[in-house]
């Protein structure tokens, strides 16, 4: 996915005006693994070739190998080790991005939940936070996870949605791009083990990935970009 020359104008507008907020572009996907990260990675580059200072706040690859390699020549601000029952945990660092100051930063999996000990409580928090110091934000999510259909969901599934975002912050985005793929190709990609490993390709095509609930969650996200 190429960079736009208006959105490209509109990041470096909205930086030298000095605007007092960033820009929020949401990667929306039915489910895990249409490309999501996969796009915003690829938009990043584009973006970096044409003179827009972008860093990497968060991203998580999920092991996959094409995402892993769109990491290459990419800025990324170190996260923040967080203490939690013995164990460091590590989360994005919101204060190291902002005293960075880019004009745009990728952060992955919006509706996150921060490990206890983090500044927010959820990563959406972080993201607000940095908006509001002017950075622009791209960042993912999937439809599961926007609070107003969390019931929808759990008809269509039959699974409980723990990690929300409220409907505010999709109200607050400036742009909304849907990473589309047929159910077909989202379960040939699981089978292929291009989303998960191996050993839940199974259970998940039991649960969350039939074809009648990705059939119904596209529907539902094609419903909410209309």
């Amino acid at each position: 996915m190429k960079a736009t020359p208006d959105e490209l104008l509109k990041i470096i507008t909205n930086r030298e005006s000095g605007s007092s907020e960033g820009r929020l572009k949401i990667f929306l996907g039915m489910v895990a693994g249409v490309g999501k990260t996969y796009s915003m990675l690829t938009n990043a580059h584009d973006l970096k070739k044409n003179g827009i200072d972008v860093v990497v706040g968060y991203i998580e690859t999920h092991g996959r190998k094409e995402t892993e390699a769109l990491l290459a020549g990419l800025e990324i601000v170190p996260r923040k080790g967080i203490l939690y029952k013995e164990k460091t945990f590590y989360e994005m660092d919101t204060d190291a991005i902002i005293k960075r100051a880019p004009h745009l930063v990728l952060v992955d999996e919006i509706a996150h939940t921060n490990i206890p000990g983090s500044r927010h409580l959820k990563r959406y928090q972080d993201v607000e936070e940095i908006l509001a110091s002017g950075i622009s934000v791209y960042s993912t999510l999937n439809i599961q996870h926007i609070e107003s259909l969390a019931d929808t969901v759990r008809e269509i599934t039959n699974i409980e949605i723990r990690e929300k975002i409220p409907d505010s912050i999709i109200d607050r985005s400036n742009e909304i791009v849907l990473i589309d793929l047929a159910p077909g190709q989202v379960i040939d990609r699981l089978n292929a083990g291009k989303i998960y490993s191996p050993e839940k390709i199974q259970q998940s095509l039991g649960n969350f990935f039939s074809k009648g609930n990705l059939t119904a969650l596209r529907e539902l996200s094609l419903r909410l970009l209309a």
